[in-house]
C-alpha cells in the first residue's frame, strides 16, 4: 500500500470541490451535526431562521402624580434698631526683652589623663620589648566668657477696643411666607410595543432531509468524501534461511625444546639485628611565646616616699626588701618577685601595678 485511504470533507461532493474550512465544520458540529457519525458521500445544508416578534399594547406612564404648589409672600414693616457695626475687639503692643552683659568662667578643656612614653623602669628583662606607657594627669584650663544674656524676656500687652453702634432702619418680619398645595393626577398614554417571541437560528440537515424549506439555506454546505487506498507491486528479496556458524577442528602444533623448571621454591631466612640507642638532651616547648601590654610604675611616678611604702609593705608581708631608704635596688627586686610567685600575679623586672594593688600602695 503507498497510501493510506482518507475521509475529507469538502464544500460540494465533485472532485475538484474546495476542502472545508475548521469554522464551517465547527458550525455544523455546534448546531446538530455529529461529524463522527457520518458517512462518505453524506452532504449536509446550513439553514437560517430569523427572530419572530409580535405586536402588543401597553399603558405607559407619561407623566407621574404631582402637587402644585401657590406660596404666599412673607408680611414686612419698617422699625428703626440700634446695631452693632463693630465688635469690641483689641491690639497687642510688644514690649521688648531688655538685656545685660555678665562674666563667666567655664572649663575650655577638663582635667584628663593621657599615655606618654616612660624614660625606663627600674629595670629592662630580654623576653620585654622595652616600650614603657606611663598614664599622666593633665589639670583642667579655664577660660572668661563675656555674654550678653536676657534680663526680662519680650512680652506684650493688651490694649481693649471698644464696640462701635450705629441707628439704623430695618425691615422687620411680621408675618411669615405661607404655601397651598393641589394634587396633579398621573397621565397615562397608549402605546404599540414589538416583543420578540424567539431568536435567530441556525441549522444543519442531511440534504435528503425536506423538512426545512429551500429559502432557508444559506448556500454552506459540506460533504464527506473519501480518497481509496492506493497499493503498488514490489519486488523484495527475504530471507529464506537465516545465518548461522558451524565448528571447523584445526589440530594443535607440537615442538620439542628445553625449559628451565623449578625443583624447590624460594625460602626467606631472617637474621636478627639488635637495636642501637644513645642517650641525648630535648627541650620541649611548654609554653607558646606571646606579647602584652601591662601597666607599670614607670619613672614619672616612681618618688622615693612611694618606693619607701612599697618596701615597707613587702616587709610587712614577709619579704626582705633590703635597706627601707626609698631606692630600687637588687634585694628589693628579688623580694618583689617572690611575692609576685607567691601571689600568682605577673612576674617581671618591673613594678607592675597588679603587685602595687596586692600590697596596698597607690599608684599615683
Amino acid at each position: 500500500m503507498v497510501r493510506e485511504a482518507q475521509r475529507v470533507w469538502k464544500t460540494d461532493i465533485g472532485k475538484n470541490a474546495a476542502p472545508a474550512s475548521d469554522e464551517l465544520l465547527a458550525a455544523a458540529a455546534k448546531h446538530g451535526i455529529n461529524l463522527d457519525a457520518a458517512k462518505p458521500g453524506m452532504c449536509f445544508h446550513e439553514h437560517y431562521h430569523p427572530a419572530e416578534y409580535t405586536t402588543e399594547t401597553k399603558q405607559v406612564l407619561v407623566s407621574d402624580a404631582d402637587a402644585a404648589l401657590a406660596v404666599n409672600e412673607a408680611k414686612y414693616r419698617w422699625v428703626e434698631k440700634r446695631v452693632m457695626v463693630k465688635e469690641p475687639s483689641f491690639r497687642m503692643e510688644e514690649v521688648p526683652a531688655q538685656y545685660e552683659w555678665v562674666e563667666e568662667k567655664v572649663v575650655d578643656e577638663p582635667a584628663h589623663t593621657i599615655w606618654k612614653k616612660g624614660e625606663g623602669p627600674i629595670q629592662k628583662i630580654d623576653e620585654a620589648t622595652g616600650e614603657i606607657m606611663c598614664l599622666v594627669e593633665v589639670p583642667a584650663t579655664y577660660k572668661t566668657l563675656r555674654k550678653r544674656v536676657e534680663k526680662s524676656a519680650a512680652t506684650t500687652r493688651r490694649i481693649e477696643i471698644p464696640a462701635e453702634y450705629e441707628t439704623v432702619k430695618v425691615r422687620e418680619l411680621v408675618a411669615d411666607a405661607s404655601e397651598s398645595k393641589r394634587e396633579i393626577p398621573a397621565t397615562y398614554k397608549t402605546v404599540e410595543i414589538t416583543k420578540k417571541i424567539s431568536d435567530n437560528e441556525f441549522l444543519w440537515h442531511e440534504v435528503h432531509d425536506m423538512s426545512e424549506s429551500r429559502q432557508t439555506r444559506t448556500g454552506n454546505k459540506i460533504c464527506l468524501t473519501e480518497i481509496p487506498a492506493e497499493y503498488k507491486t514490489v519486488t523484495r528479496k527475504v530471507v529464506k534461511t537465516p545465518a548461522t556458524t558451524r565448528k571447523v577442528e584445526i589440530p594443535a602444533e607440537t615442538k620439542t625444546m628445553k625449559v628451565r623448571k623449578m625443583m624447590s621454591e624460594p625460602q626467606e631466612k631472617r637474621i636478627a639485628i639488635p637495636a642501637e640507642y644513645k642517650t641525648i638532651t630535648e627541650r620541649q616547648l611548654e609554653k607558646e611565646g606571646f606579647m602584652e601590654w601591662r601597666s607599670i610604675l614607670c619613672k614619672t611616678n616612681m618618688t622615693d616616699a612611694r618606693i619607701t611604702q612599697i618596701q615597707e609593705a613587702l616587709a610587712r608581708a614577709g619579704y626582705n626588701p633590703g635597706p627601707i631608704d626609698g631606692v630600687v635596688g637588687a634585694e628589693t627586686i628579688a623580694a618583689v618577685n617572690a611575692f609576685q610567685k607567691a601571689k600568682g600575679l605577673p612576674v617581671d623586672r618591673y613594678l607592675n601595678i597588679q603587685t602595687l594593688d596586692a600590697l596596698g600602695v597607690a599608684a599615683k
